[in-house]
């Protein structure tokens, strides 16, 4: 398994306190180029004033992550991030001990002849080799400056995990037998994301203030374009947006997301388009769709199809 499931990241901005009210907090994700709509804004204004974990749920690629991002950003505080796989252990996760490096220890209290076992053991299980992950990371954080804690995709790991993580939400603690417990003097700001591959335990999600991530609709989705990819026009941005928007009524194996629809606008940008035709859509399709059965079927009659709706809905528009 990778060990590459925690990441740490500094983050530049001064430290600022949260935002007071539910205007002020969609103001702060907008600052951050975060398009939200006022339900988001409103449950994650209640998520950080209640310091309750917030947990998100919606298809891959809608912005859920971003949000855990935009927030140490914005918050100027340190972002710690557990990228959940199938597998993930609490060694992983939580702490372990440099094993290597106790051995080194431990033939050295032999080569210069202190061999109590008390004296062994408080040595070889002192902090200076415990290995910090994640979740004890986010623990340790400072007062006044407790990170951002991401728990990305926990659908991807197993129950027993669900479980521990449970504990440790409950009472912002984790216990090493050979150290003792360890509680946060301030609890983390908590996101947690899933994709919904699996439904997570309801006392998990108890804990937790909860929201589903939808995609947008086509206002919101063109207002992110115009953030997020500016130097698409705006005959182009808003073709894409519609093509898209009909792209997702359609029985796909996976509809593209907002992060899909920012990537498109950007290709396109790349390659000096004004707006849509047949040709483009089937060279870029792939910036767009993610699977072959997905693409061979947008690649038919149906994706030009899709193509001649959305520039006869522009002409009506601009006639009207």
């Amino acid at each position: 398994m990778p060990t590459g499931t925690s990441q740490s990241e500094s983050v530049n901005a001064a430290h600022a306190a949260l935002p007071e009210t539910i205007e002020a907090t969609q103001q702060m994700l907008g600052e951050a180029g975060y398009v939200a709509d006022r339900a988001l804004s409103t449950v994650l204004f209640l998520s950080l004033k209640m310091g309750r974990p917030l947990f998100l749920e919606g298809e891959a690629g809608v912005g859920k992550t971003e949000i855990a991002k935009v927030l140490a950003s914005q918050l100027g505080r340190p972002l710690i991030r557990l990228q959940c796989y199938e597998g993930l252990d609490i060694s992983t996760a939580v702490y372990e001990w440099n094993y290597a490096a106790q051995m080194v220890d431990i033939r050295l209290h032999e080569a210069l002849g202190d061999e109590g076992k008390d004296s062994l053991e408080k040595s070889v299980f002192s902090e200076r080799f415990l290995i910090r992950r994640p979740l004890l990371r986010a623990l340790e954080g400072e007062p006044g400056r407790a990170p951002v804690l991401l728990i990305d995709e926990l659908d991807r790991t197993d129950e027993a995990f669900e479980a521990f993580l449970l504990e440790v939400l409950s009472d912002f603690q984790v216990t090493i037998p050979e150290l003792g417990t360890i509680r946060a003097a301030e609890p983390p700001v908590v996101v947690i994301t899933t994709n919904r591959t699996r439904e997570i335990h309801d006392a998990l999600k108890r804990r937790c203030l909860y929201h589903w991530v939808d995609y947008p609709d086509a206002e919101r989705e063109l207002e992110i374009l115009r953030t997020r990819a500016p130097r698409a026009g705006e005959e182009l941005s808003r073709e894409i947006v519609a093509y898209v928007q009909k792209l997702r009524k359609i029985d796909l194996f996976k509809s593209p997301g907002v992060a899909e629809t920012i990537d498109w606008a950007s290709a396109l940008v790349e390659l000096d388009k004004l707006a849509l035709d047949p040709q483009t859509v089937s060279d870029t399709i792939g910036v767009l769709l993610k699977y072959q059965d997905d693409i061979a079927r947008i690649a038919s009659s149906e994706g030009k199809k899709l193509l001649d709706e959305v520039k006869a809905e522009a002409r009506q528009a601009a006639d009207a």
